[in-house]
């Protein structure tokens, strides 16, 4: 049955994923059941979407409340969970005014056309440059694909949009050596996740916040995958101590609906006026009932604590292996966005791990990463690492 259904999504479906050949029919927890009814530990939820889980029951109730009273009605209106979504964000974020999309490469497409709105607005044509790095990675659509700096997914898609310069990362010599009159602002993630779990450095990433200060430059931040408490703290720029001027959102801002934000300032954002930017489905009640749930769970389960705690514990675990296992040549990350990098064939290793009954990604061909629920116990930890173990002491043999 499994196998049937495989070849007809072949027939069917676009071929623009490299899918696993597993048909995903239920999920419960950090755990998830194929169409043969094998479960899987889930440590990639979604590519850092389910924080709270799969099926989580305060997101069920909100949503299935929600369609029962209003399925969709236009931003020519106001939207009751909407203004509470955002009214919830800016109370525990940075921000003052957020515009709600529905995914994370709209968000990042928003928070484009906003810094160079802005610059416009204060400093007429020509200041629409955005330093963006390199290893980044931003999205799909063609601005998102411009400011991603990672030419592998640029080939057959030239022009690119103008107006992107790549800087390196963590190099701040190298960012001030860009900036010009053409820069209207930075556009960076903390945590470059796609990239291969590689985290920015904190001086860094201060001095970047000088650096826009003292120029009038807008710092953007791509939280796509930190923020929502993946990084022990609610959104990634408090581990950094500092405040960005505007960040964008998806992912499990909605814990698996299709949701996106972009959060700014008031000075910011009122470069946008009706007519500027919009979205059909930005901020639709449904997806707006799953933010609202999403956040409140968060706060009031104490998840984003406990994410912070399990995380270190993770690492802990990882580093032992590391010192165990010398193809292991790094363990880095934050909170539970963590990577392991290899110097063996980490795409084996990943198809081992599914064999032993746990999902995960793999980047780069050999960084290995690790983007659980933040709901996991202790013992969905020690059992990861002992799979773990086992798979590298299958791999040391070989050596």
């Amino acid at each position: 049955m499994q196998d049937e259904l495989i070849k007809k999504g072949m027939q069917y479906l676009a071929n623009t994923y490299n899918r696993f050949p597993i048909v995903i029919t239920k999920g419960q927890g950090c755990w998830i059941w194929d169409l043969n009814g094998r479960r899987y530990l889930d440590f990639l939820a979604g590519i850092s979407v389910c924080n709270l889980g799969h099926a989580h029951k305060n997101v069920i109730d909100s949503l299935v409340a929600q369609a029962e009273k209003l399925f969709h009605i236009s931003n020519l209106f106001c939207i009751e969970p909407q203004i509470k979504a955002a009214e919830l964000l800016c109370e525990h974020s940075f921000g003052d005014k957020v515009f709600f999309c529905n995914s994370g490469a709209e968000a990042n497409e928003a928070a484009i056309k906003l810094a160079r709105r802005y610059s416009w607005s204060r400093y007429g044509e020509g200041r629409y440059e955005i330093i963006v790095m390199e290893n980044s990675f931003h999205g799909r659509t063609i601005a998102t694909l411009s400011a991603t700096g990672q030419p592998r997914f640029h080939e057959g898609f030239k022009p690119l949009l103008e107006g992107f310069r790549y800087c390196t990362f963590n190099d701040i010599e190298a960012l001030k050596g860009l900036i010009n009159e053409k820069t209207c602002a930075i556009m960076i993630e903390l945590i470059q996740s796609e990239g291969g779990v590689y985290v920015a450095d904190k001086e860094y990433m201060k001095e970047i916040r000088r650096l826009a200060d003292e120029r009038d430059i807008l710092l953007i931040i791509d939280e796509i995958q930190t923020g929502m408490g993946r990084t022990g703290s609610f959104f990634g720029y408090e581990q950094f101590g500092i405040e960005p001027d505007i960040m964008t959102l998806a992912k499990a801002l909605g814990n698996g609906f299709p949701v996106g934000a972009m959060i700014t300032k008031d000075r910011i954002v009122g470069a946008f006026v009706p007519g500027t930017h919009a979205s059909t489905f930005g901020g639709n009640p449904l997806a707006m009932s799953c933010v609202i749930a999403t956040i409140n769970t968060l706060i009031d389960d104490g998840i984003i604590k406990h994410c912070d705690g399990i995380g270190r514990y993770l690492y802990e675990g990882l580093m032992v292996l590391k010192k165990r296992f010398p193809f292991i040549v790094d363990v880095r990350g934050m909170g539970l966005i963590l990577g392991i990098e290899l110097s063996i064939n980490g795409d084996e290793v990943l198809r081992e791990f599914i064999n032993e009954g746990v999902i995960l990604n793999c980047t780069k061909g050999n960084i290995l990463r690790l983007l659980p629920p933040l709901i996991i116990t202790r013992d969905d930890v020690d059992l990861f690492l002992e799979i773990a173990e086992r798979i590298f002491e299958r791999h040391m043999k070989k050596q």
